[in-house]
């Protein structure tokens, strides 16, 4: 269990962090502390993570994580396209993209200063 002082601590890391952007790196060190695991653990567990909601969302299943979001696959429709060098017209296939949704939680945290 996390103590309060604790807690603090790595918000406060992280919020510091995350002004230069959260990478990978980052969230495998905040598992590793909270689940008092060694760093490779942690990082085959974000990474399994990682693979698991690529692979879904491959397939396209969506992945819903209550109070933060729903990663989608979206199937995007073949369309012409223009190329702004030259102004020549592209045909571009069909292609799966990858799509996330903000719960409304995640928005309100977002949107608090």
């Amino acid at each position: 269990m996390i103590t309060p002082l604790r807690y603090d601590y790595i918000a406060l890391s992280i919020m510091a962090t995350a002004k230069k952007g959260l990478k990978k790196t980052d969230l495998v060190d905040y598992v590793r502390e909270n689940m008092s695991c060694t760093k490779v653990a942690a990082t085959e567990l974000v990474q399994g993570l990682f693979d698991m909601i690529a692979k879904e969302m491959s397939k396209g299943s969506q992945v819903d994580i209550s109070g933060f979001g729903k990663f989608v696959g979206y199937q995007k429709k073949a369309r012409e396209v223009r190329n702004p060098a030259t102004g020549e017209k592209i045909k571009k296939p069909a292609e799966r993209v990858p799509k996330f949704r903000a719960s409304k939680t995640l928005k309100e945290t977002v949107g608090k200063k």
